[in-house]
């Protein structure tokens, strides 16, 4: 009898955890209200997972887009800005080591382009250690599946 008596306590725990699932897939981005595509256009979405790495002394980091600043992302967000078809340079602010990072993505009409903001260690993107600036924000792809996983844990800002 001893054997079985946490079966009844886990099978509960495994449906409550399925309950939670389902509801955060129903929540994924395709479900939402978000508008459709304008045509000859090309969407890309800014996502900036959470992480104790990623709480940066509150930062919100502006990302740009050939130069122009589109919004700032918060830790914990994502928001779609839409562009026209062509050659773009994703940037996005500094914190730390200054690096001169880019993203530059060919958009195609139609699409929909994913990129994260990280808060890496300089190194891994091929930057030499220097000591306590040794991270800096990058803007990194980061591929369709993934994206669609990471979209419903995070704030949608919507459109900027």
């Amino acid at each position: 009898m001893r054997k079985h008596s946490l079966t009844m306590p886990i099978l509960a725990g495994l449906i409550a955890l399925a309950g939670v699932l389902s509801g955060a897939m129903a929540a994924a981005p395709g479900d939402t209200q978000v508008p459709a595509l304008s045509p000859g256009q090309a969407r890309v979405w800014f996502l900036r997972p959470g992480s104790p790495a990623a709480e940066v002394y509150g930062a919100a980091p502006a990302v740009c887009a050939d130069g122009a600043r589109i919004a700032d992302i918060p830790v914990s967000t994502a928001f779609y800005h839409d562009f026209t078809p062509g050659m773009h340079r994703f940037t996005v602010q500094p914190y730390g080591l200054t690096t001169g990072a880019a993203d530059t993505v060919q958009l195609a009409p139609g699409t929909q382009t994913y990129l994260e903001i990280q808060w890496d260690p300089a190194w891994q993107e091929g930057y030499p250690d220097q000591g306590y600036l040794s991270r800096s924000f990058f803007v990194l792809n980061l591929s369709p599946q993934l994206a669609q996983a990471y979209l419903p844990t995070l704030t949608d800002l919507g459109r900027r």
